[in-house]
């Protein structure tokens, strides 16, 4: 068992999450019972992740998109006002890291992508971040643009859209996890072969032939399912409590 509030101020710190200009606030969102014995983990507060962290008896869900976003409506109705209801009735905190979690350099989403993909000499994909929220990382031996779509489909469980420009090979690859399809042209001022994210638009496919970057789409859940499995897998440790993961496969 933990206190909330500890928990809330270790990922804080851990996350560095008061450096970051984030779309939505990070940290605790809905505030729950004060102790804490198990945590459930999705990618979104969506019903179905409510639904299943009040059938396990979790006291905490933990996401990475969570509520509140810049542009919302102020009304807690509808949709949203129903999720809220059934968090707040069964007394369940509500805790979302967005930004800092793809950022962070062992937790996160970009981090994830980098481990799975075995990339090596990982950098900032905007060296003037400081805390960078893409990357740049190298293939250990250089890939041909279809081998390595092959390669983005078997290890992320998705199957990966790919825009293509024309070099032939591929080592030097940018990547930010989520919907970054326009930082394709970071990739392309620091001489990246080829750039992965998680969704795709229709400028997009333009972009990829002109600035010779070959773009990966992998899929915008698919790309940011790990991070809240490694930030409550790290809090699980750090307070001795029990934490599960909750996937429902989100095809976008």
């Amino acid at each position: 068992m933990a206190q909330l509030n500890d928990i809330i101020q270790w990922c804080n710190q851990t996350l560095k999450s008061d450096e970051f200009k984030d779309y939505a606030p990070n940290g605790l969102q809905i505030e729950g019972k004060t102790e804490v014995k198990k945590i459930l983990c999705a990618v979104t507060a969506s019903q179905d992740a409510i639904e299943a962290t009040i059938a396990q008896h979790a006291d905490l869900l933990l996401v990475h998109h969570g509520f509140f976003w810049k542009g919302e409506a102020y009304p807690i109705t509808g949709m949203r006002g129903k999720r809220i209801k059934s968090l707040i009735k069964h007394d369940i905190s509500l805790v979302g890291y967005h930004l800092p979690l793809d950022s962070h350099p062992t937790l996160g989403n970009n981090a994830a992508i980098a481990d799975i993909l075995e990339l090596k000499n990982i950098e900032a994909l905007d060296p003037s971040e400081r805390n960078p929220i893409g990357n740049i990382g190298y293939l250990t031996e250089a890939m041909s643009p279809e081998a390595f779509k092959t390669l983005l489909t078997e290890r992320l469980g998705f199957h990966a859209i790919h825009l293509p420009a024309n070099k032939t090979s591929i080592q030097k690859i940018g990547f930010c996890t989520g919907g970054a399809q326009d930082y394709i042209s970071k990739a392309f001022e620091q001489g990246c072969d080829a750039y992965i994210s998680g969704e795709v638009s229709e400028r997009t496919f333009y972009e990829a032939k002109e600035l010779n970057v070959h773009y990966y789409a992998c899929g915008h859940h698919a790309t940011e399912r790990y991070g809240v499995q490694r930030l409550a897998k790290a809090i699980s440790e750090q307070f001795n409590i029990e934490y599960s993961y909750f996937e429902l496969n989100n095809p976008i």
